[in-house]
């Protein structure tokens, strides 16, 4: 197996907190972006980089030599009333990861998405696709996973509707779209972000929710 030096931004996050700590024992480095007064909270054994996600002057100078850059920004329990952080937050922070990204000679980029189309949650959506088109209109190597919900600790609840997701994924209409938008652990989530690191993308490479489950 190739050893990566993985560059994590949104290290302190939910996702970063658990995916820095399998990088790590898999034996790849990991340079991890924080805010300062943040460093507290990044798993230990990575290197720290202080550093502000929406501008990547602040960080970009750090990504070298990193060849992964693994963007985990976004605001947390999203919701249709934060329209407005969607685009300041998670689309703001995946224009400055690509600037730092390129200035860097970064050779892959993995993001983390989000499952569509779907019906709901269409400023979420946007803000995720236009990101994606920036990635893709960059030149650079790319991995987009589009999970739709991801259980684990305070992110439970959707665990009521497994019994729907179920009989929807069963039914020819509905399978398709029951499928796309189907919920993932983060243990899979972790997975599949690991794997998209070890197998880095040629070109753009979508991972949806079924192969996102299949990552374990």
């Amino acid at each position: 197996m190739t050893r990566h030096r993985v560059f994590v931004t949104g290290a302190t996050g939910y996702m970063g907190r658990h995916l820095i700590p399998e990088l790590l024992r898999a034996g790849h480095e990991v340079r991890a972006l924080a805010r300062p007064g943040s460093e507290g909270k990044l798993p230990p054994g990575c290197e720290l980089v202080s550093g502000n996600a929406l501008d990547a002057k602040s960080y970009a100078e750090k990504v070298s030599p990193c060849d992964t850059l693994v963007h985990l920004i976004g605001v947390s329990h999203p919701s249709p009333a934060k329209a407005r952080q969607f685009r300041e937050i998670d689309l703001k922070s995946a224009v400055e990861a690509v600037a730092a990204a390129k200035a860097a000679g970064v050779q892959h980029l993995v993001y983390v998405s989000v499952a569509q189309p779907a019906p709901v949650m269409k400023a979420y959506l946007a803000a995720r696709a236009e990101a994606e088109a920036l990635i893709r209109s960059s030149g650079l190597n790319a991995t987009f996973l589009r999970p739709w919900y991801v259980l684990g600790p305070g992110h439970r609840w959707p665990v009521v509707l497994i019994p729907f997701y179920w009989l929807f994924e069963r039914i020819p209409v509905t399978r398709e779209s029951a499928l796309r938008l189907g919920l993932v652990s983060t243990k899979q989530m972790i997975a599949a972000l690991r794997g998209a690191v070890e197998n880095p993308a040629h070109g753009v490479r979508v991972v949806g929710v079924p192969d996102i489950r299949r990552a374990t």
